[in-house]
């Protein structure tokens, strides 16, 4: 190995290079744990990424293992979400799809093993009493009086809990571990309560849950995970996942922890994401303001850039927030080489070509994307009458505005250059059109003028224009931090202009064959997709993914 790729590594690399040096794992095995109970954001995309992409790198494997121990806020369409946001990302799980109710039967097992070692209790504490017992971090905690029961009572008791005896609240299971520990995790924790709840798949079959802690590292063991790579709130839990291992003197995975993604601009948390979408203040899970992998897969992001993106910001040891502006240039970085331009006019102003004859149309060249020849050209139609945008043009230009004005000159994109004759207003004052003559020796690519003009705008073809629905998306949130002001909701500091609705763009032809799930840059506009929800062959609808530049740093500047 070079110097270089060893500085490159990432310090999870570092252990699992030493492991198999020494080894104490002969492969690495890694998996992602999902909980079924919401949709996955882009933080989850970071933690998908590192542990395929290390199964990958080391030629190891990774499971998909749905956490589903708590039936009361799991469905199966979080499941179906799931799988489909992981294989849009590009990852295979192949034949390794797992659910830890598939080894509920199995935990049962292991937690009688820890009874019938006296390391397991059952406890008849409320959940109240069970926490004032626990004490407080600086102080030791109190110990059950429970804790002493007979193995002979505890296995009882447990059998019964399992039975559907007694109902939710009036037991537990508990390991019996050290009420004084300085880790709160190690003081008795739960690892089994009653729940009368139907559950997604093993139906009513238990009436007993095992909690996360209890099954996580259980459940690890059963599938011969090597490396369990979790984020850094389970750095505590650590000792805890390490103890129920060694007591069952089972395969022991090494947990390890890395730093979670946090954006600003964002909200991460799956209990305030859920709050949007109850409180209609979004449209769904899979609106493409939200941060959720559905969410911005119909927005128009691309698996690569986000891959791409949680390849630059890196695996650390300590958390920090990332810039939504580095996830935004992945973006870009990738929509440029990738998305096929397109002329389209979002507010349209007609202009007339009084010298053009009426009812000739050519078909002019424009190139497909000046990135990648490969992608070739196309014939977009010129007629007398025209769409520009209305921000195109100014009655009363101000000083440095170099596009279409009374009297001025500007190249219309692949076309001519035009000159601005007259101006038409109705009764009101509001412009109608504009009376523009054009000069024929100026046509693009002819080389036969040497006529020179500053500004270039975009158009379409009045008689041949495509109408659709625009939405422009923008940020959720109007502040770095939504949910740093303790004194105020983070619902508060949504962004009002986070949509926008134009109806009666105007657009090429072109877009009228478009696709779902095509990638295309409107020029001097930004990349745009179609909606995949509500976009019909005879009712466009194109979101906006992302502007050509980041608007926000003007803002974050002043």
């Amino acid at each position: 190995m070079s110097e270089n790729e060893k500085n490159s590594k990432n310090f999870i690399e570092e252990i699992i290079d030493e492991d198999l040096k020494t080894g104490k794992y002969s492969t690495v095995h890694t998996r992602f744990p999902p909980e079924p109970n919401g949709y996955l954001h882009i933080g989850h995309a970071k933690s998908i990424c590192l542990n395929f992409g290390l199964a990958e790198k080391y030629n190891g494997k990774c499971n998909l293992r749905f956490d589903d121990t708590n039936p009361s806020k799991e469905e199966e369409e979080y499941v179906n979400s799931i799988i489909e946001d992981i294989k849009w990302l590009g990852f295979d799980w192949q034949e390794r799809l797992f659910f830890t109710s598939d080894y509920f039967d199995q935990l049962y097992e292991y937690a009688l093993i820890l009874i019938k070692k006296g390391k397991a209790y059952v406890d008849s504490l409320t959940y109240e009493e069970i926490k004032e017992y626990r004490g407080k971090p600086i102080e030791p905690g109190k110990e059950s009086p429970f804790r002493n029961r007979s193995i002979e009572e505890n296995l009882d008791l447990f059998e019964r809990m399992k039975n559907g005896e007694f109902a939710e609240g009036d037991y537990v299971l508990r390991a019996k571990i050290d009420m004084s520990s300085p880790n709160m995790n190690l003081r008795d924790p739960i690892m089994y309560r009653i729940k009368h709840e139907t559950h997604h798949r093993t139906g009513n079959k238990w009436c007993i849950y095992p909690m996360y802690d209890w099954a996580h590292g259980q459940s690890d063991s059963i599938e011969g995970i090597s490396h369990s790579i979790c984020t850094l709130e389970f750095e505590n839990h650590r000792p805890l996942y390490n103890w129920f291992l060694d007591e069952l003197g089972i395969h022991h995975p090494r947990q390890i922890e890395f730093a979670r993604l946090n954006l600003n601009y964002t909200i991460m948390s799956k209990r305030k994401l859920l709050e949007l979408v109850e409180g209609k203040y979004v449209n769904g899970w899979d609106d493409p303001r939200m941060p959720t992998l559905s969410g911005m897969r119909r927005r128009g992001y691309t698996p690569e850039s986000i891959r791409n993106f949680a390849d630059k910001v890196g695996v650390a040891k300590r958390d920090s927030i990332s810039d939504v502006a580095l996830l935004e240039f992945s973006l870009r970085e990738d929509l440029n080489k990738r998305a096929e331009r397109r002329l389209a006019v979002l507010r349209p102003l007609k202009i007339v070509i009084s010298n053009y004859p009426e009812n000739k149309v050519e078909y002019l060249d424009a190139v497909n994307n000046p990135e990648n020849e490969k992608a070739g050209k196309r014939k977009i139609p010129f007629s007398r009458e025209l769409y520009i945008e209305q921000g195109d043009f100014q009655e009363e230009p101000h000083k440095k505005f170099y596009r279409l004005a009374p009297g001025r000159e500007v190249r219309l994109r692949f076309a001519y250059i035009i000159k601005c004759e007259e101006v038409v207003k109705n009764s009101e004052g509001i412009i109608e059109k504009l009376i523009c003559s054009y000069d024929p020796d100026t046509k693009s690519g002819s080389g036969t003028s040497n006529k020179k003009v500053k500004g270039t705008i975009h158009w379409v073809s009045a008689e041949h224009s495509v109408n659709a629905e625009v939405r422009l998306y923008d940020r959720l949130f109007t502040v770095e931090n939504p949910a740093g002001d303790k004194e105020k909701d983070f619902k508060e500091f949504l962004n009002p202009k986070s949509l926008e609705i134009l109806n009666n763009c105007k657009l090429e032809p072109e877009l009228s064959e478009a696709k779902i799930g095509q990638y295309f840059q409107f020029e001097r506009t930004g990349y745009f997709v179609l909606d995949s929800k509500d976009s019909k062959k005879d009712n466009l609808v194109f979101n906006r993914t992302v502007s050509l530049r980041d608007t926000w740093a003007k803002i974050s500047r002043k």
